[in-house]
């Protein structure tokens, strides 16, 4: 028999401690990785591209020396006292920088277009004017942090900001758009943006008879506004968008769909009390119907969101099993895009880091055998989620439910990863595995979970650990094996087979982890 364990060592080895708290770290590590694979979904800022026959004439001219003489001329003209010629060198200006390829951005910027751009946003008289230096600057903000840079200093936010009260709808639309490629550079741009007043502004031009397109942009620089940690934005500020969001998870766009459920990401990305304004607006039910929707672009952040309200406290993630959601989540397990498998065995990992009722919940909604299969066939990023899933569910677990998981084939796919290359995951894996033995010498069937391990060459993968590079990998494994492993325990275990009620009898491994049963 192992050497017996006081009652304390016991309870810390098979309590996760601070689960929350490591939970909400794991969601910082995964974010960044979200906001990588975010640049691939959608762009933080984008170009106004001329169509038609105005890009066709302003693609065919090619020659360098004809191009910088048709600069030369458009700037000197954009100087002229008279507003017909500054209004046809400007959109002159406008179209050269809309060109798909190549746009002279960095010219322009040398030549002196910004400050005279910037200007001209504030001749209310003349809208035709305002709209092509609008779009002129939203294309040079479209470009590198230097480049936004030299917009924001010459002084475009606050007239953008007026002009978003703009009896011209084309007007008002170039400067949220323009706003939005300000935002979208960083942190220090978005607050400035924010500093002037915009968020009701912005809120305010989003009205029943708002057309689609312009609706799309309004959410789009709505979702840069509440983008970036570090530092995240004013949440008094960003907060006051959820009614709106809210009504806008109605609309039947898929784009419009898609960045406000980024802008939920974003503000449920923090502390509790963020996370309970957005429980609070009423949003939730709406958010996890979205998670049966086909199209990726609004799965991945409705499903980002839902992951960060359940790293909340537990009426939180109440709130998303209340509304349905782990029976979408057992779906997106079984989902055809890996990141949309990875981010579901997530979620999922910190819903079984709450109590014993809401691992009751996941149980009942029949998530552990997609789980497993995850665990088992899965790409490594999402058989380490669904490890972390397993182990948490081995920490905050009762004896029954965890023998519920070893009874559907948990032990052979969670052994396996012992080979992990990644030695997170491996400590992971081995705090599972003792938790599930710890539970079971709660019981008296610690040799019989043992000779399970034993079987699916649990116990060869431990003693090649004693020889890992990371110290606290191979200190645990070699205490795993001092405590439930040695003295022959696995091999007597075989000879005198166990019997309560007739239940524990067994003859192989493999029939011994179907009927087992604490």
């Amino acid at each position: 028999m192992p050497a017996p364990k006081d009652d304390c060592a016991r309870k810390s080895s098979f309590k996760f401690n601070y689960k929350h708290d490591e939970a909400r770290r794991r969601r910082n590590e995964a974010s960044v990785e979200l906001r990588k694979a975010r640049k691939d979904e959608q762009l933080f800022k984008r170009r106004n591209l001329s169509i038609g026959k105005e890009q066709q004439t302003s693609t065919d001219e090619n020659s360098h020396s004809r191009l910088s003489t048709s600069i030369n001329d458009i700037v000197n003209d954009m100087k002229s006292s008279d507003e017909t010629i500054q209004l046809q060198a400007t959109q002159a200006c406008r179209k050269m920088l809309s060109r798909e390829k190549n746009p002279p951005i960095d010219n322009m910027i040398k030549q002196g277009i910004v400050p005279r751009c910037v200007e001209f946003l504030d001749y209310n008289h003349n809208p035709a004017l305002q709209f092509e230096a609008a779009w002129a600057l939203t294309n040079v903000a479209s470009g590198t942090t230097e480049q936004t840079q030299f917009v924001v200093k010459h002084g475009a936010i606050p007239k953008l900001v007026a002009l978003l009260k703009s009896a011209s709808p084309n007007v008002a639309e170039q400067a949220v758009w323009a706003l939005g490629n300000i935002a979208g550079d960083g942190p220090m741009a978005r607050d400035l943006v924010l500093g002037h007043d915009t968020m009701p502004l912005l809120l305010e031009l989003i009205k029943p008879d708002t057309s689609v397109t312009f609706t799309r942009n309004i959410v789009w620089t709505l979702s840069n506004l509440c983008r970036n940690k570090n530092p995240p934005p004013p949440f008094e500020i960003v907060r006051t968008a959820l009614p709106v969001l809210n009504r806008l998870l109605s609309n039947t766009d898929k784009d419009i769909l898609a960045d406000a459920c980024w802008a939920l990401s974003y503000l449920t990305d923090g502390s509790n009390d963020k996370i309970q304004a957005v429980v609070d607006s009423g949003i939730i039910p709406k958010l996890v119907e979205l998670l049966a929707l086909p199209e990726v672009t609004v799965l991945t952040p409705a499903l980002r969101a839902v992951g960060n309200i359940v790293t909340g406290n537990d009426s939180q993630t109440d709130a998303i099993i209340a509304a349905g959601g782990l029976q979408h989540l057992g779906l997106l397990l079984q989902h055809h895009r890996i990141n949309i498998v990875k981010e579901a065995a997530w979620t999922i990992s910190n819903i079984t880091a709450g109590n014993m009722e809401q691992i009751q919940h996941v149980i009942n909604a029949g998530l552990l055998p997609p789980l497993i299969h995850v665990l088992q066939c899965g790409d490594f990023k999402s058989q380490k989620e669904a490890a972390w899933a397993v182990t948490n569910l081995t920490s905050g677990g009762s004896v029954q439910q965890l023998a519920q998981l070893v009874q559907l084939g948990v032990l052979a796919p969670f052994c396996k990863l012992l080979e992990a290359k990644e030695w997170k995951t491996v400590l992971v894996v081995l705090d599972g595995l003792t938790n599930i033995l710890n539970a079971a010498e709660k019981m008296g069937e610690v040799e019989r979970v043992a000779l399970m391990i034993e079987e699916v060459g649990g116990i060869d993968k431990l003693e090649d650990l004693q020889h890992h590079e990371v110290e606290q990998v191979y200190q645990k494994a070699i205490a795993m094996i001092d405590t439930f492993f040695s003295d022959g325990d696995v091999e007597e275990a075989v000879l005198p087979p166990t019997a309560t009620d007739g239940q524990l009898e067994f003859k192989t491994a493999e029939e011994a982890q179907k009927n087992f049963n604490f």
